[in-house]
């Protein structure tokens, strides 16, 4: 087992098979890590384009955000880049995919978590719109998928903090994530 060397933690990585572990076809999926959650948005698209509402404040799966700290950000993907991993301490994170499509990854990094070392797959944005929500422990990052950019708005319940930031390197050998396309 490897360690993270972050300000964030220091904890041993599971050793995973090459793979992209399981991939989550329903927002209620018994294969989902402990704690995240996923829930369809509404898009209404017309000619113009699409409206889409991010997030009411005390309600969906940000609900119990609190709104002194909550951070709203946007991140502009080009197609292929991987943007991973991420992991944190104490911030929860509930992802928007507004625009283009992502392969989002999440790893279960939490030693005393029932799924520790779980892998999950998901492909959201345009062509399934769902919101994710992310605890701390979770590694997560993502792929742009296509041929068209990406936009992530995300909310965290706290404002942005580098000490409770820790990075893993996306081709870690334990996490052994496989990037690469997979229904050739």
């Amino acid at each position: 087992m490897q360690s993270i060397v972050s300000p964030v933690t220091e904890t041993s990585l599971p050793s995973c098979p090459k793979g992209i572990g399981d991939v989550i076809l329903q927002p209620d999926s018994p294969r989902l890590i402990l704690d995240v959650r996923c829930a369809p948005f509404a898009l209404w698209p017309d000619d113009r384009g699409y409206f889409l509402e991010v997030q009411r404040m005390g309600q969906g799966l940000a609900a119990e955000f609190p709104a002194e700290t909550t951070q709203i950000s946007a991140a502009l993907n080009y197609p292929g880049i991987i943007k991973a991993f991420h992991i944190h301490k104490f911030q929860t994170d509930c992802w928007t995919p507004a625009a283009g499509f992502l392969q989002v990854v999440l790893i279960d990094l939490r030693p005393d978590s029932r799924t520790f070392g779980w892998r999950n797959t998901l492909y959201v944005g345009n062509l399934r719109p769902w919101q994710i929500l992310i605890p701390p422990g979770v590694a997560h990052g993502y792929k742009v998928i296509g041929n068209a950019p990406s936009m992530l708005i995300y909310m965290t319940d706290r404002f942005y903090n580098p000490s409770d930031e820790g990075r893993i390197p996306y081709n870690d050998l334990s996490l052994n994530y496989d990037w690469e396309l997979q229904y050739k």
